[in-house]
Formats: structure tokens, sequence, C-alpha cells
């Protein structure tokens, strides 16, 4: 729904403003379409199709944004109407962003030697939403992509701007902007007041961090490290449901039989939607693996290893390898499936160095 108060439909119409306008002109891929990116891009996912390899090979079309992707220095021709809508956002008190979907359009091959042009622009501004993840905004971009001048395909992408839940948003006085401030057990006492309407010559005065309880002070430290939710939708639920009676399901197509992971509604080989599980013997290898040092994030304690773990079955999955020091995970390394406690709500599939791996 929309936002209530003239505040929020001051910020709603002035961010519709934007709809229509350039999000990008004239963007170039850094790269022509080109075989080791098509080669990489299918060994990372397992796909085998042969007619992603060879001289008559054309790109697996869900590479479509890979080509046009700005990578580490980002895009350098965005434009200035993209970048006030994204500040108009921050200013107003929506600084969190996260991608939340995108829909591609392919109209006909990309071959390699294939040179990316592409034009963006800002589609649509939904009207302020409350979400799980927060309070905000949709922004949908989308970007029409050109191969050799001819049209290519086209790719919406779109983000939330939002406020955490928790988070309060409130409008300043003194600058009549929107503010955003935390009303939680941490926040001083005369701003808790302020926020939740007491007096705050009455508020109880704060407790050091000495007179609290154990139990207090784990209850805070278990909420400000809780695990990021893991996304289920339709597509996944029966991949979650097995997790949570600790089994690792894989989806087999009941047409050739082809097994496959992550979840996907439709078998990547032949097509078919008709599909069963098999149940993963949690026995694998690492193929592949990063250690990670940056971002910190409070549920998370780096370094710490993520492999791409080939399972004895064939499929390669994603998850933390464990039972071993980061510096130690190597690729080859042999790994038992099992099921980890993150918190009082969470399990998680992890992979355990087993005994006599060399470390």
């Amino acid at each position: 729904m929309g936002g209530a108060g003239g505040g929020y439909e001051d910020v709603y119409a002035r961010l519709k403003a934007y709809e229509g306008r350039a999000a990008a002109v004239g963007g170039v891929g850094k790269d022509l379409v080109n075989a080791p990116m098509i080669r990489h891009w299918c060994e990372a996912l397992g796909d085998t199709n042969p007619a992603y390899a060879g001289a008559e090979a054309v790109a697996p079309p869900t590479m479509l944004q890979a080509w046009t992707m700005g990578g580490l220095s980002g895009h350098e021709g965005r434009s200035e109407a993209y970048d006030e809508l994204l500040g108009l956002l921050d200013g107003a008190g929506y600084t969190s962003v996260v991608a939340t979907d995108c829909e591609q359009e392919y109209l006909r091959p990309l071959r390699p030697g294939d040179r990316i042009t592409f034009d963006a622009v800002i589609e649509s501004v939904s009207e302020r939403k409350t979400t799980k993840l927060g309070t905000g905004y949709f922004v949908t971009t989308r970007m029409d992509v050109q191969a050799e001048g001819e049209p290519a395909g086209t790719h919406r992408f779109r983000i939330l701007k939002y406020v955490p839940v928790g988070r309060a948003r409130r409008d300043s006085p003194a600058t009549g902007r929107a503010e955003s401030s935390e009303a939680g057990p941490d926040a001083p006492a005369s701003r808790r007041a302020a926020e939740t309407g007491a007096d705050a010559t009455t508020a109880r005065p704060e407790r050091s961090d000495s007179k609290r309880s154990d139990s207090e002070r784990s209850r805070s430290e278990r909420s400000r490290s809780e695990r990021p939710r893991p996304v289920v939708n339709r597509d996944n639920a029966g991949f979650w449901e097995g997790v949570s009676r600790h089994r690792l399901l894989i989806q087999r197509c009941e047409e050739c039989r082809t097994l496959r992971f992550p979840w996907l509604p439709g078998c990547n080989a032949c097509g078919g939607l008709e599909w069963d599980t098999v149940e993963a013997a949690g026995e694998g290898t690492v193929y592949s693996y990063v250690v990670m040092h940056h971002p910190p994030f409070p549920a998370f304690d780096p370094p710490y290893a993520v492999g791409l773990v080939e399972l004895a079955e064939g499929v390669r999955m994603i998850s933390n390898v464990v039972g071993v020091p980061h510096d130690m995970v190597r690729i080859g390394m042999p790994v038992r499936l099992e099921f980890e406690r993150v918190d009082e709500e969470l399990e998680l599939p992890v992979f355990r160095a087993t005994e006599g791996s060399e470390v």
C-alpha cells in the first residue's frame, strides 16, 4: 500500500517522476561474447548441453546479463537520473538494498564474437510495500540488449530499497526529512522514550552490561547475530522440507532421469516438467572453494571456507566446509554431509572433512 501521510506521499510522487527516464544510454559490454566465459559458466553450473560448445556454439540464453555487467569497477555509463533516484531513497531513510528478481526475454542467440550494446530505462517504482525484510519501494529497470546492432533480448531487474524490520522511520521536525533510528534495547533510553511516547525523565536507566543476566546477554547477542534465512518458494520448498528431516534431496527428471541441483521447475537437459527425488548418500569431494574474509557480518565468523561440493551422485552444491581449518581446505578433499543447527529455528546442510583427509 502507499505510504500514509504527506511525507510518504511526497516521496512517492517524487519517485514516480523518474519512471521512463534513462538508467543507462549507449552501454557497451566489456567483452565480446566469448568461448572461455561460456565454458566457465557451463562448468560452474554443470551444464553439458552440446549447443554451448564447438565451432557452432551459442551462449546459454541465461548469460544475457553477464555480457552487460560492469564488473568490480561498475558501470561507467549509469545515468544521473538513476543515481538521483537512489539518492532520493537514501535521503528518505531507505538505505538498505536487496536484489529481488529478474525477468529475461530472448530474441536471438548470442555467438562468440558478438559485440554487445545496451540501453536501460527506469521502468517502474512501486508504491511503498511492507515485506519480511522491511518497508520500502521496488525499483524495476528494463535493459534492452543488442548484439551487432540487432535486438538480442530484454532484461528486467528489480531491487527493493528498504528500511530493515525493527528500524523506525520518522520525520525530523528540524529538517523535514525522513530519518531512521533504532528503538531497540540497545538504543539510548532517551531516544527509546521519545520513539515510544514515554517520558524521558521517567525512563528506566540503562543497566551496565555487568549487571545484565547471562540469559539477557545471550538473547541480545543472538538477535544481533541471527543467520539470514533461506528464500523458500514453490520451486524449492521440497528441498527445505527434506532438510528439516535431515535428508538431502536431489531432483530427478521423470522423462530423461537426469539429476539436477539446485532445484528447478524444469529439466535443463530435456525440458521435462515432471520430476521425483532421490536422497543423496552424503558423500562428496570439494570441487572448488573460496575462503571468505570480507565483508564482516555479525552472523558469521570470518575467515571461513565455502565449498562447491561434488556429491557422489554427480551434482554439485554450495555449502560451508567444516571440521578443518579454512586454510587447509583442498580441492579433491573428501567430505561428508551433516546438518548443523545454527540457531534455535534453523538447520543447514554443511560438509565436514572426513577422517583421513589430508590437512
